[in-house]
């Protein structure tokens, strides 16, 4: 991917913050889930499509290839909450999701049909949409996915006041598992903008057509209700001035899923390959359907007391003092385990800013996650005047008591461009092997700021579905700090996305041919965890091409087919 059709990508899905709905969203008081039982009231959920609003008018701005279609279309759910188990076994095994059923104080479980769900993202051609122009001519045809997380509010005064579900689903290709859910008396936003595909409708009036596909209808009980809502498209300027589009530097940066808009937050993303989150670029799959979905909402992703998702939480706080007393961890304390997944994303570019002319790079997504049972917690403290952190990690019970802590290195401080945070170091290795993995080209990317960008697997014992340090600006401090708390929470995972040189991989001189990325959690094993035997993860590539025109192949995985 070009920077040019990344920024395009990030500005398409900025233009579209006008079209998000107001909600009465999950606050920051939420409890984590950490695999709650859900109400345990008789019966099941009663489900219904309905329409927040009979019109909407969405901005089709000059230039853009269309409007995105956020119609304001919502599930509610009454009786008992709506709930979903997504998992699968490893990568070579299909997904498999069960309808979590609560029935007094039994709970049952009903398999969804194989090969229904394909994925972690939602409910695939759950929504129908007819689109027809003023002469009642039929223009758009198209069908969406539900995820249940997505931007949801209370229907009603007396239902739960938080949601105990995550706040959005997971797109990143090698999760492995998901809970899915909407508390009773709550509505989840139905639709999913798409901001690769918008829809070419001219300013204008339109009649939409919304239903339920008859498949999930008979599934779930669901009425055959089919909401119209009036549709205004209208011609916006991108001129600058009133009402011209969102910067897609302020508001591409404002939200979160992988490393990167912090320089954007900073603005001084122009002419710089940041996705999302700036220098530290997330991949595109990793914007979650609940923040598209919300337009990338002012208040969300990155910025100052912003976290993902729905709610605006404070980062982590460090301890008030180094640790004293004699460094242990007690034998049976619970601990993290820390594991890579295959890198994906893979793509050969220029090196973008930055690069050295006539050179190539192997540009790569690579993800490490906390299995737990226990979070990752890592205090860093500063000697005045120092741009180095003394760094410890924290063991605690299983009544949250700290009862152990170990030196883990160090955290500095990264004065560049797209960074400006606190960088843990030794928390992951990257390599590219040759074909018989006994030669290596090292990555230099090997200090990070930590921060819960992916919900790899919420459903291992004691995950946390609502995390807190998930964008940059909170998990990682200031250049003023005196002290930094990162922590990697249970369940969730940290991708960083390599696309600059340095961290990219350089392959001009290296021949065409097989290799492997080797992505390493905890190399140098100066952090305590449950086990080292699944730290390392391999993913085979083949280059091609010649100098200043190479390709890349990638195989897949198992069953992954993401390259």
């Amino acid at each position: 991917m070009t920077s040019q059709q990344h920024r395009s990508r990030l500005k398409r899905a900025a233009l579209a913050t006008g079209a998000a709905l107001t909600v009465v969203v999950a606050g920051a008081g939420a409890a984590p889930g950490a695999g709650q039982a859900a109400d345990s009231t008789a019966g099941k959920p009663k489900l219904k499509l309905i329409a927040a609003s009979n019109s909407v008018t969405l901005d089709r701005w000059e230039g853009e290839p269309g409007v995105y279609l956020d119609l304001g279309t919502y599930v509610t759910v009454d009786d008992v909450p709506l709930e979903f188990k997504v998992t699968r076994k490893s990568y070579k095994d299909p997904v498999v999701a069960q309808q979590i059923i609560r029935n007094g104080s039994s709970t049952q479980t009903k398999t969804l049909p194989a090969g229904l769900v394909k994925d972690f993202s939602g409910l695939p051609g759950f929504l129908e949409v007819s689109i027809k122009n003023a002469a009642s001519e039929e223009v758009s045809t198209s069908k969406g996915t539900f995820c249940p997380n997505n931007a949801s509010g209370r229907i009603r005064p007396d239902a739960p006041a938080t949601s105990k579900y995550p706040e959005s689903c997971p797109t990143n290709p090698f999760t492995l598992g998901s809970v899915w859910g909407v508390e009773k008396g709550w509505a989840s936003n139905s639709s999913t903008v798409d901001y690769d595909t918008p829809v070419d409708l001219p300013a204008g009036e339109y009649t939409a057509k919304v239903a339920v596909a008859k498949k999930y209808r008979d599934l779930f009980g669901i009425p055959d209700d089919q909401p119209t809502i009036k549709v205004t498209v209208r011609q916006v300027g991108d001129g600058g001035g009133e009402g011209a589009a969102p910067s897609a530097l302020s508001s591409a940066a404002q939200h979160s899923g992988g490393h990167g808009a912090h320089a954007a937050h900073n603005g001084t993303a122009a002419g710089h390959h940041y996705g999302p989150r700036g220098a530290d670029a997330p991949t595109p799959s990793a914007l979650s359907h609940a923040l598209e979905d919300r337009g990338l909402a002012h208040h969300l992703g990155d910025g100052a007391g912003h976290t993902d998702g729905s709610r605006i939480a404070p980062g982590l706080t460090a301890a008030t003092q180094r640790p004293t007393g004699r460094a242990g961890v007690p034998a049976n304390v619970p601990k993290p385990d820390l594991r890579s997944l295959p890198a994906w994303d893979i793509a050969i570019t220029d090196g973008e800013d930055g690069d050295v002319p006539g050179k190539d790079y192997l540009a790569f997504s690579a993800n490490v996650w906390n299995a737990g049972p226990a979070p990752l917690v890592v205090d860093g403290f500063r000697s005045p005047g120092k741009d180095l952190m003394d760094s410890y990690q924290y063991f605690y019970d299983a009544a949250g008591k700290q009862v152990g802590y170990t030196p883990s290195g160090t955290m500095e401080w990264d004065p560049r461009e797209g960074h400006e945070h606190w960088h843990f170091t030794d928390f992951a290795s990257y390599r590219l092997l040759s074909e018989d993995q006994t030669k290596e080209v090292r990555s230099g990317k090997e200090a990070f700021c930590l921060a819960n960008t992916d919900a790899v697997d919420y459903t291992v014992k004691n995950a946390n579905w609502h995390p807190y340090n998930t964008d940059l600006s909170t998990a990682c401090g200031q250049q003023n700090s005196i002290s930094v708390r990162e922590v990697l929470d249970v369940g969730s995972g940290d991708t960083y996305t390599q696309y600059r040189p340095g961290q990219s991989f350089d392959v001009t001189g290296l021949a065409n041919g097989t290799y492997y990325i080797q992505v390493i959690a905890n190399p140098e094993k100066r952090l305590q965890e449950t086990s080292t035997s699944n730290n390392v993860s391999l993913r085979k590539v083949i280059l091609g091409g010649e100098p200043g025109a190479r390709t890349v192949t990638v195989p897949p995985y198992d069953l992954i087919n993401t390259p």
